[in-house]
């Protein structure tokens, strides 16, 4: 779109007025989905959505705008509006001729929008008859398949024209097991930027079979009496720990604004010696991966953690401004309606050198997390608090019976600093992380990971 229509008449009348920043981006994105619930599709939405934000920066401050219309008098005309919030001399935008298409870490070799909408309403048949068929106890079955073609351009001054296309598909699948003991919640996802063929790696069977297995299993399990003890992260737990007790804290608009536990900790130690930690948006496949962030800059591989030590931050321009620093690809968005602010994008512990196995068996009595449900934390103390979703106790240095209801609280920064060792596998979760309104698909992952002394608190 950008690309198709003269843009700099419209970042010139954006910095008419002056302004350190001045940026368009453009959005297209067609979506589908479709979502079964008590064995009926109640719903199957697709459409198109498009639009143009309009940004200024000027004396470190946002000043947004955003519009469905793509003629060039509105866009002017929305421009010069914006421009009155900045004192100073005006600036002629400078722009290269046309956009640097970004090559993306995933390839797509099928497009989801080639296969039919009946196949997509049989995979949610799919997921629904699979778990139902698992137990009577299954008393509800919620699945939904969705699919995502963006398009994104993004053209600013100083000297950005940068675009990108992106696919996302994702299946969910919830299972609700009940009996006179009550009910219970079991759920499993699978998707990523990825085409149709991403059903070679999240099969529809597979997924429903562990939703389905996990509400069963927690139905008939006995709570962990509570207390301080060691505790086994599996890597199919998935990276929630080290997304909510470090990850939003490292995000530099909350570091800088003093609301980050980690705000004076670089170059310190923040994590035991084994623990490394990296922001990357180059993994392929993942969910959240890109080739350039919604801003134009391309996406990175940013370490934060080192052996322990604290070693940066995730920046987008704004923060980067503020800070003297070097963007980092972590400027995000949900939409053109939303401005761009830090976030993460796959967030990873690194793998270590011991076997998982191994792991397991340096602990008499503990728990054992092999799925974390939801999170979360205070960012200004580092205090967090996790939900698990499949849990069992640990005796003898063996998986014991599962357990139901736990939840681990504790602070981030104690908390990483008790990792005591790190498997040499690895393993990804997905999802969409809220902050400030505005969601984005986002990656997660980490090796086993044994909690030790002095130990964290469960409940």
């Amino acid at each position: 779109m950008l690309s198709q229509m003269r843009i700099t008449p419209v970042l010139s009348a954006l910095l008419s007025r002056g302004g350190e920043y001045g940026e368009l981006f453009y959005e297209e994105v067609r979506s589908l989905t479709v979502l079964l619930e008590d064995g009926k599709v109640e719903r199957v939405l697709s459409g198109t959505d498009a639009g143009i934000g309009i940004r200024l920066i000027c004396r470190e401050k946002t000043f947004y705008a955003y519009t469905n219309e793509g003629d060039e008098r509105a866009l002017v005309a929305l421009a010069n509006d914006l421009s009155r919030y900045a004192e100073g001399g005006g600036t002629c935008a400078v722009l290269p001729a046309s956009p640097a298409a970004a090559r993306g870490p995933s390839a797509v070799r099928v497009p989801p929008g080639s296969r039919g909408v009946g196949e997509k309403v049989e995979l949610v048949s799919l997921m629904d008859r699979v778990a139902r068929g698992m137990s009577p106890e299954i008393r509800q079955v919620r699945a939904s398949y969705g699919e995502a073609e963006r398009r994104i351009e993004v053209a600013a001054h100083p000297g950005v024209f940068a675009s990108e296309e992106q696919t996302f598909t994702l299946l969910t699948v919830q299972c609700v097991a009940g009996n006179g003991s009550g009910l219970t919640i079991g759920y499993e996802s699978g998707g990523g930027t990825a085409g149709w063929e991403f059903l070679e790696e999240f099969a529809p069977e597979t997924l429903a079979r562990k939703a389905a297995g996990r509400a069963l299993r927690t139905l008939h399990a006995r709570k962990l009496p509570g207390g301080r003890m060691p505790v086994v992260l599996a890597a199919e737990a998935g990276g929630t720990m080290v997304h909510e007790a470090i990850g939003h804290g490292l995000e530099a608009d909350l570091a800088r604004q003093g609301m980050s536990v980690y705000r004076d900790a670089l170059g310190k130690e923040v994590a035991g010696q084994a623990v490394s930690i990296v922001d990357d948006a180059t993994v392929p496949g993942k969910r959240g991966s890109y080739g350039i962030d919604d801003e134009g800059t391309p996406g990175d591989r940013t370490v934060l953690v080192d052996g322990g030590v604290l070693k940066g931050f995730l920046y987008d321009r704004l923060s980067a401004m503020k800070e003297g620093a070097r963007p980092t690809g972590n400027g995000r968005r949900e939409s053109y309606r939303h401005k761009p602010i830090p976030r993460m994008s796959n967030t990873i512990i690194l793998p270590g050198t011991t076997d998982p196995d191994r792991i397991l068996g340096t602990v008499d009595r503990g728990l054992l997390v092999l799925k974390m449900g939801g999170g979360q934390v205070n960012t200004v103390t580092g205090d967090f608090m996790f939900e698990v979703a499949e849990g069992y106790r640990i005796e003898n240095g063996r998986q014991g019976e599962p357990v139901r209801g736990a939840t681990i609280t504790g602070n981030g920064p104690e908390v990483l600093k008790m990792i005591d060792l790190v498997g040499s596998d690895l393993g990804f979760g997905l999802g969409t992380c809220g902050k400030e309104g505005q969601g984005v698909p986002v990656g997660d992952a980490q090796p086993t990971l044994r909690i030790g002394p002095p130990y964290i608190t469960v409940g």
